[in-house]
């Protein structure tokens, strides 16, 4: 990451290690499966790295970037020759008292600039390119709440891999030869409820999440009768070793319509982390002893995706073309 100086030129497609945004559009579409359709969403992706060029020069401050993941349905019917070694679809999760619902997408485009207008401009253009044989199933906005707190008041990501600790996290590495420096990544969309958690005294609410809500400083839970969000999330094997995600979470709102979220979005080097991850909130550990954060957070989407590296995203996309194009024999 020191290396890269994304102020002198626009940011690649594909860079999982670009700097976290004040902006962001979450875009989750499926992608019928007529020949039109998938074509010209080879096409997209093939121009992917270009179209960031074209729009993101504009103000090269503004950080524009685009992350593509495909989702498992989609990489079947485009027909590559290899899959990543852990893509699978996203697992719904039944814990007694909270569940988290797998919903569909075939692409999420994750699109983060410091200003929403250049955002805004990308996901216009792009969903011309993509054309009427794709259909938005989710689209948000996100944004960068005071000093990177979520809505509920709290610093939010403090635990992410920085420098050389982010790649070891998020990017797969020699376990898959063939999609080296790509990431697996889940989505989902928590809706709050604002009033119920405003209820909650200050000190609860810190032992919920794992943190103080003023100043961030971790609470050491190792002995309390119910585990924090914080531990939880904390994914550590049976020889000791943690595993990091990167997360890249957004507030979202409509304060009209009394919505008032967070979009989960994880990145990982290994699925299984997130999945283990998800499994110990939403069933607990020891099981009934779920995270309470789940209380007052409700998820309504839940998808899994694959972003190849930006070399491996256009190779796959030509090859797609290249078959989807070839005269029947």
């Amino acid at each position: 990451m020191s290396k890269k100086n994304w102020d002198r030129v626009p940011i690649d497609a594909q860079s999982i290690d670009a700097p976290l945004s004040r902006a962001a559009i979450f875009l989750v579409v499926t992608v019928a499966s007529e020949l039109t359709a998938l074509t010209k969403v080879c096409l997209a992706l093939d121009g992917l790295d270009d179209l960031v060029k074209t729009v993101g020069f504009r103000d090269l401050s503004a950080r524009l970037s685009c992350i593509v993941a495909i989702g498992c349905s989609l990489w079947d019917r485009l027909h590559f020759d290899r899959q990543p070694l852990e893509l699978r679809p996203f697992a719904p999760i039944k814990g007694a008292v909270h569940a988290a619902p797998s919903t569909p997408g075939d692409l999420l485009f994750h699109i983060r600039s410091e200003r929403p207008d250049l955002c805004f401009e990308f996901e216009r253009i792009l969903l011309d390119s993509l054309g009427t044989g794709v259909t938005v199933v989710d689209e948000v906005s996100g944004f960068r709440y005071f000093d990177a707190r979520d809505l509920l008041g709290f610093v939010d990501g403090t635990a992410n891999p920085t420098s050389l600790d982010l790649p070891a996290s998020a990017l797969v590495g020699d376990e898959d030869a063939d999609f080296v420096g790509g990431s697996y990544v889940v989505v989902q969309k928590y809706l709050h409820d604002l009033s119920a958690w405003a209820k909650i005294p200050t000190p609860l609410q810190e032992e919920i999440i794992g943190r103080t809500k003023i100043d961030n400083i971790e609470i050491d839970d190792d002995d309390a009768p119910r585990k924090s969000h914080k531990s939880l999330a904390t994914i550590v094997d049976a020889g000791g070793n943690e595993y990091d995600i990167l997360r890249d979470n957004m507030p979202f709102g409509r304060p009209g319509q009394r919505e008032f979220g967070t979009y989960f979005i994880g990145y990982s080097r290994y699925l299984w982390v997130i999945e283990k991850m998800l499994q110990r909130m939403y069933v607990g550990d020891p099981p009934g002893a779920y995270d309470r954060l789940l209380d007052f957070s409700t998820p309504h989407t839940g998808t899994t995706f694959f972003a190849p590296s930006r070399p491996t995203l256009q190779k796959l996309a030509q090859a797609a073309q290249a078959k989807l194009t070839a005269p029947t024999p």
